[in-house]
């Protein structure tokens, strides 16, 4: 560990990898959580594929891989997209499901005619584009990572400054139509910030990878709250952490390109976040239903305790054999459910398998009878 740390400091290739994968993941995972809920989470993919045209172009008009360039080139298509497949879905019947897998598979088979057309030319200025269909981090420089941190940090400016109404068109668009925002305008926006995000990170894991950066990170913090002001930054911090270890990880091991190895970190963020978040986490739901079943079974045992004991002048000094309890229906878990019980101080053992009720066993019985008569008459 101490190692790695000191790579991440004084190792010029590690750091600035490491820098440009958490600038992308804290973008990303940011807007991503906008696009999330307001389930246009395959738009994310659509514009990462998208982007693979417009960096060909971009390549083509201007002869030039400057990383803003190409960046810029990637964003222009990937927003052409967007609008593609608004004006299919208004234009036509077709859903908006089937608009942006047309728009997605359209732009990127265009992508790869136009990129295999440049690879053919007999210059050498070409070399290196294929690398933006799964990234190639370990190419980024300094001024790269500049670039993809001035336009992550326009993007999320304007998300700080327009927080109320984005907050609001991803709730509830038709109510901030009636207040008089202007929705049309926030969405193009929106979705604009959504594409810079993309286009930022096509150099670090490329096309085919970029929509789980928007995805993952996410639907990781969904697991860990239901506030969007918490949500958003959440899952821009998850995103920046996948990057980071990402990166980490890929420069452990000779020839593990960084893009890939970033999104199986988020996707292992995402696993954990889904079978441990609190409230959320299949762990804890497993949890919260066991203590359901056996809190029903000691209630169960505890009334058929007192039907038996009930039937006596003095309940609470009679016992009633184990047996009994499980041919009235109790099942298996009546060992258990009584053990529960006595530690509750609600029935005590008064032979070797023998139980009776206590006082205080014989009120919570009483209670919990009076309570389901009530539900029955309220029902």
């Amino acid at each position: 560990m101490g190692a790695i740390l000191h790579d991440l400091v004084f190792d010029y290739t590690l750091r600035t990898v490491a820098l440009g994968s958490a600038v992308l993941g804290l973008a990303s995972g940011a807007l991503g959580a906008l696009a999330m809920l307001r389930r246009q989470s395959l738009l994310g993919d659509v514009i990462s594929h998208a982007a693979l045209p417009g960096v060909a172009l971009a390549f083509l008009l201007t002869g030039s891989k400057a990383p803003l360039a190409l960046v810029a080139g990637a964003g222009v298509a990937g927003w052409v997209a967007t609008l593609a497949v608004g004006g299919i879905v208004r234009a036509s019947r077709v859903k908006s499901d089937a608009a942006l897998g047309l728009a997605l598979s359209v732009f990127f088979g265009a992508g790869l005619v136009l990129l295999t057309f440049i690879q053919r030319r007999p210059d050498a200025a070409q070399a290196g584009l294929d690398k933006f269909l799964f990234g190639q981090a370990a190419t980024l420089l300094a001024a790269d990572v500049a670039t993809m941190a001035a336009l992550a940090a326009v993007a999320l400016a304007a998300l700080a400054v327009l927080w109320k109404e984005f907050k609001l068109l991803a709730f509830d668009p038709d109510f901030a139509a009636i207040l008089g925002y202007p929705t049309r305008r926030l969405d193009v926006l929106l979705t604009t910030l959504l594409v810079v995000a993309i286009a930022t990170g096509l150099q670090t894991v490329g096309v085919v990878l970029m929509s789980a950066m928007i995805v993952a990170p996410a639907a990781a913090a969904r697991q860990w709250t239901d506030r969007l002001g918490r949500m958003v930054p959440l899952a821009g911090l998850l995103g920046a952490l996948a990057g980071v270890a990402g990166a980490v990880l890929s420069s452990t091991t000779a020839r593990l390109s960084t893009g890939p190895v970033i999104v199986l970190c988020a996707t292992a963020i995402v696993l954990v976040s889904l079978g441990f978040a609190p409230r959320r986490g299949l762990a804890w739901q497993a949890l919260r239903q066991e203590r359901a079943r056996r809190r029903l079974r000691s209630e169960t045992v505890l009334i058929d305790l007192y039907r038996l004991a009930a039937q006596h002048e003095r309940p609470a000094d009679v016992a009633h054999a184990r047996a009994v309890l499980r041919a009235m229906g109790t099942g298996a878990g009546s060992r258990r459910a009584l053990a529960d019980l006595e530690a509750r101080g609600l029935v005590r053992r008064a032979g070797r398998d023998d139980w009776s009720l206590t006082p205080a066993g014989v009120a919570a019985a009483r209670a919990h009878l009076a309570g389901r008569d009530d539900a029955e008459v309220a029902s």
